[in-house]
């Protein structure tokens, strides 16, 4: 690493995977817990000769010697790290000074120093050894495995329900007429989507907890995982308990209804303009906070899941098993699987898209939802905090009906804005826009009408009929309103 970067380092202070040791004329005993840690989580950087103050002390010149050799010799005997790191310190000249740099990777297996377990936190190093649930997440990540494709093979595929595998079914093709779903059986499908899989250990075949998850009847969701629930709860007026509140213990699908509608119930639908386009930033922000949280879930984990909507915030919370520890940076950010075949199916159906556009989206429509920033905090419980403008939630108690008259108002006011805008692009001839603003619609709504759009954008039928006719990869299927759009970008 270059020295302008390890000087950047230094100069952020000591963090989850950065630390320092002044180590001016000996090893400090506790750095093989450090290196044993950063190894189990995510990796670091170890500077010898810096203190804990961020200050270059440098290593003794007549000790530097012997500090690496004593340092090289132990992280390689697996009677001291095990298994052995095989890594080399290296000396650098900073500002006159020489200091010791270890880089240590994140490794493969799970590392003890002298038997014992060492995790990383923000607070250091911690000894989880005798933590059997923080044990069992970390051989988790190591082995690289998916709790939720543990197969259960004695169980038959009638503990599914038919009616939620249909529903999915159905979700497919109204997004592509052409899924291969729409030919499959059940069964077909569902190992067409790897719900389907051998167990490893005994070679027998059988549904997934994913499968069930997704699909199965509540008591069988029940049976295999009791822990399985989302807690939604609304809390602006009663704060010290709840105003609302949906204990959710159904499959995936079904949950994820269930969770949007909560939210659209206690959450208005404020008029927001995404460039000329007026979209529900409030359905943009939910789609992605419950479909992440749904589908990203460590389901081996106690920790009920939470939805909750309180005056200034939304806050979810689940059980996770994180791939680094702080609050997640947009720009930084690099997506993980946690549960691909979850993921996959949402993908199929519509409930998500490309790993990574969750975050992104939500950045985007909280901004214009609320004017501020979500954060996503990883750890061993992932947390979302979308931050709120009191008008969001001001639509409870008696004035309930009063509310609802006054959002129909502003949702006049907002098309009547959204027309004036429209009328400017038309009159500016930028067709562009306006073949994009049809396109989002289709997109939103893929049954939508010609007069819908054209009613929105304040322009007559034929007009929109004309600009339709441009958009090559645009195909309407079917006749009347039993057809839909096909967009093909």
């Amino acid at each position: 690493m270059e020295k302008q970067a390890l000087r950047e380092l230094i100069q952020f202070g000591e963090k989850i995977n950065v630390e320092f040791k002044a180590s001016q004329n000996a090893l400090t005993k506790d750095i093989f817990d450090t290196i044993c840690a950063f190894n189990n989580r995510i990796g670091g950087h170890i500077f010898l000769g810096v203190n804990d103050q961020k200050v270059i002390v440098g290593v003794n010149q007549d000790k530097q010697d012997k500090i690496i050799k004593e340092l090289t010799t132990a992280i390689n005997n697996p009677q001291k790290i095990y298994p052995p790191l095989y890594l080399t310190p290296v000396p650098i000249e900073i500002e006159g000074k020489t200091i010791i740099y270890l880089r240590v990777p994140e490794g493969t297996q799970v590392c003890r120093h002298n038997g014992r377990i060492w995790d990383r936190s923000f607070e250091g190093d911690i000894n989880i050894t005798d933590q059997a649930e923080q044990v069992y997440k970390l051989y988790t990540r190591k082995q690289g495995s998916y709790f939720v494709n543990k197969v259960y093979p004695n169980l038959p595929l009638d503990l599914l329900d038919q009616a939620v595998i249909e529903k999915a079914r159905k979700m497919a093709l109204g997004r592509n007429q052409h899924h291969a779903w729409g030919e499959m059986n059940n069964e077909e499908m569902l190992r067409s989507a790897n719900l389907i899989l051998i167990d490893p250990e005994t070679n027998k075949e059988g549904i997934t907890l994913a499968a069930i998850l997704l699909f199965g009847k509540e008591n069988a969701i029940m049976s295999v995982l009791p822990q399985h629930k989302t807690d939604a709860i609304f809390r602006v007026e009663n704060k010290d308990r709840y105003d609302d509140r949906d204990v959710i213990t159904t499959n995936l699908i079904d949950s994820y209804q269930r969770l949007i509608q909560f939210g659209q119930k206690h959450l208005n639908d404020l008029f927001v303009l995404d460039g000329i386009f007026n979209v529900s930033a409030r359905d943009r922000i939910l789609r992605e906070i419950v479909s992440n949280t749904l589908a990203h879930r460590d389901y081996s984990g106690g920790f009920p899941a939470k939805m909750i909507i309180e005056e200034d915030k939304i806050t979810i919370e689940n059980s996770n098993l994180p791939h680094g520890i702080g609050t997640l940076d947009l720009q930084r950010f690099e997506p993980f699987p946690k549960n691909p075949t979850i993921s996959k199916v949402f993908r199929e159906i519509g409930l998500a898209d490309e790993l990574g556009s969750g975050m992104r989206n939500t950045y985007k429509y909280t901004q214009l939802y609320s004017q501020s920033k979500p954060t996503f905090t990883e750890g061993e419980i992932f947390k979302i905090e979308i931050p709120l403008q009191p008008i969001a939630t001001h639509k409870v108690g008696k004035n309930a009906e009063l509310q609802d008259v006054a959002r129909d108002v502003a949702r006049d006011v907002a098309r009547d804005v959204a027309q004036d805008v429209a009328r400017d692009v038309l009159q500016e001839n930028n067709k562009d826009k306006i073949i994009l603003f049809i396109k989002e619609k289709i997109k939103l709504d893929p049954r939508i009408t010609r007069q819908s759009i054209a009613n929105e954008l304040g322009m007559s039928k034929k007009t929109i009929e004309r600009y339709i006719s441009e958009i090559s990869e645009l195909n309407y299927v079917g006749r009347g309103k039993h057809g839909h759009w096909e967009l093909k970008e």
